[in-house]
Order: structure tokens, then sequence, then C-alpha cells
């Protein structure tokens, strides 16, 4: 603070700084959306990444306030893809963007979002808020292995992230191509959390073991299920989504990928994109997408897994490469995967 009057000056413009200061810590604060604004505008338009048929926060909110969703589905890549070329253009077509960490703190510093914190997320855990309110999270999705109940017995299948490297799963592994996919370079990367430096040792040895590789983690699954492979690299959730021989493996940590919501600086529905983050993080959108599978963030909410409460209690957050160091890394991950 007093640096920053400092910068300002003195007399009559530090005052004028001040208060810029305190409207902008007051904005950052919980806002409680302008429902008959929102119903004025009738419309939200959404780039997300969860399936349309599992985001309940669309149907719930067109049910609630007869607010219609315009909703793109598409990878968190692909979300990035597609509203950073709008946004240079000076066309976001977007009010409202939902999608992991990395892509999102890229849009962020791109100046693509308007702060805004929806009041149900107050109580969310606070190692999940981020300070500027440019994004808010609303679940997490963690990692984990699983594994195809027909080919693989629970006391067979693999129970830390080394196991996958025992030549018995050679070929018979699933996993997004890191090369491609920036949440599974994030995750070989934030390994460093759980086994230090020899995260890089781990991914030439999962390299070595020629992985079955897809474009997304939900293909993962698919392969999984059908019996392609064994086992993969995918998240919890879909043991609940996916209907088949798949189970998951517990462990002491699950790097977690939070998902997040942010309002487009130049939405063409301002107040309806804040009335959707509200609700989908308040008790009833938390509890409808949980049903779903999803391991929303409103305390006491969990999906009909498993020990659900127990990876829940063992998340930890992907670490998130810059712009830069992202496209370093896959590129390092193709020489290691594809030898290119």
């Amino acid at each position: 603070m007093v640096s920053f009057l400092r910068r300002c000056g003195s007399g009559t413009i530090a005052f004028s700084c001040l208060l810029s200061l305190l409207s902008w810590c007051r904005n950052a604060e919980a806002q409680t959306p302008d429902i008959e604004a929102a119903k004025k505008e009738s419309t939200v338009v959404v780039y997300g990444t969860v399936p349309p048929q599992s985001m309940q926060i669309n149907q719930g909110l067109e049910k609630k306030y007869g607010i219609r969703v315009d909703y793109w589905r598409a990878d968190s890549t692909n979300i990035l893809d597609r509203a950073l070329t709008e946004w240079r253009a000076g066309r976001p077509g977007f009010d409202l963007v939902e999608g992991s960490r990395a892509p999102q703190i890229i849009m962020k510093k791109e100046g693509l979002f308007s702060p805004y914190v929806p009041p149900s997320s107050e109580k969310f855990p606070d190692n999940f808020k981020e300070k500027d309110a440019l994004m808010t999270a609303w679940r997490a999705l963690p990692i984990s292995i699983l594994y195809n109940t027909d080919l693989v017995k629970p006391s067979q299948a693999p129970k830390t992230w080394e196991d996958l490297l025992d030549p018995k799963w050679k070929s018979n592994i699933g996993i997004p191509d890191p090369s491609q996919h920036s949440t599974t370079a994030a995750f070989l990367l934030s390994l460093r959390k759980i086994i230090g430096e020899k995260w890089l040792d781990f991914a030439k040895g999962l390299a070595a073991q020629k992985p079955h590789m897809v474009s997304a983690l939900a293909p993962v699954a698919d392969e999984i299920v059908r019996g392609e492979v064994g086992v993969g690299i995918t998240y919890v959730k879909y043991v609940k989504q996916y209907k088949g021989p798949i189970d998951y493996v517990l462990m002491d940590k699950h790097l977690s990928d939070p998902n997040y919501m942010s309002v487009g600086v130049k939405a063409h529905h301002p107040n309806a994109a804040k009335l959707y983050m509200e609700y989908a993080c308040s008790p009833e959108g938390q509890k409808a997408m949980a049903e779903e599978g999803e391991f929303v963030l409103y305390p006491g909410i969990h999906p009909a897994i498993k020990n659900a409460e127990r990876v829940a209690q063992a998340m930890i957050l992907l670490d998130v490469p810059t712009a830069d160091e992202l496209k370093k890394l896959t590129n390092d991950f193709r020489k290691i995967f594809f030898g290119t």
C-alpha cells in the first residue's frame, strides 16, 4: 500500500489513487449477481470442457431462471486456441470460459477476463481461491491410475506411478499425448511434487513402455473400458461417468487439475455470465455436478465414488507452466515420446 502511494505521489493524487485501490479491493469481493438484469440478457455463451450431457449447470440454470445457455464444448487446449484467436481478432464470442488451470492462466494474462467472485465460492477451500478474482475454481479433477477390472485384479493393479514402469505393462498403458495435451504435460512435470526430481526419468521410462497415446484424458477411459489397454492415466471421476469394468487406484496424493470459470471482459451478457458462475458454485449446482461424478469444492458435497472423501483430502494442485515453459515442455516430450 505504502509503495503504491509513493508511486502515485502525494496530496490529491495520492488520495485519488487510494480511492482507486479501495474500489478495486471492493470489486474483488463477492458480488451477488443481478438476476433481473441477467434475465433481460436472456442468453449466456459458455465455452466449456464438460460434455453437454453431464453439464447439469446448463439445464439447472435454464430451468430456474429461463436463461438460454449457448454451450460450446471442447478440451481446454482447443478452448484456449479459439478464445485467444477471437480475442486477438477483436471479436470474442464468449461470455464465460470454463477450463483447466494452465490454459485459463494464459488467457488471464492476455487480459481476456473481468474480476468476479460468486458469493457461494467464499465457502470453498482457501487453496483453491485466486486473489485477483479473475478466475474462480468450481471443481477439481484428481488424476490416478485407472484399470480394467476384467483384465486386472485389484491386487495386481499398479499402486504407485513407478509401478507403471514394470515390463508387464509395456504397450498396455493409455495416456494422452503429452506433446499435444497441455494438462498431461503439466501432470508429468508436477510429479516432482510426489517423486521429486525423478519425474523426468519416470517420463522417459513411461515413453519406453510404448503407451497407447490419445488426444485427451476421456479417450483413455474409453480404451480402458473397451479392454484396449489394461491401465491408464486419467481422471478418477471416470469410474462414475463410464459404464463398464473400470476402477481406480487410491493413492496417498492425487495430483489434481482445478477447473475454473471466468467472465469475459468484453462479454455481451455479463450479468447472465455472473449468474451462471454463482449457480455453478451454489450448493444446488455443486450437488447436481457431484451426482455426475464430479469432485466439487463446496464443503460436504462429494460424488458417489468409493473413498471420494479420501481422494478429496489427498488432492494437491498441478504446477502451472508459463506459455513459454509449456511450449518447451511439449517440445521436450515430443523428443522423449517420439524421438523427433
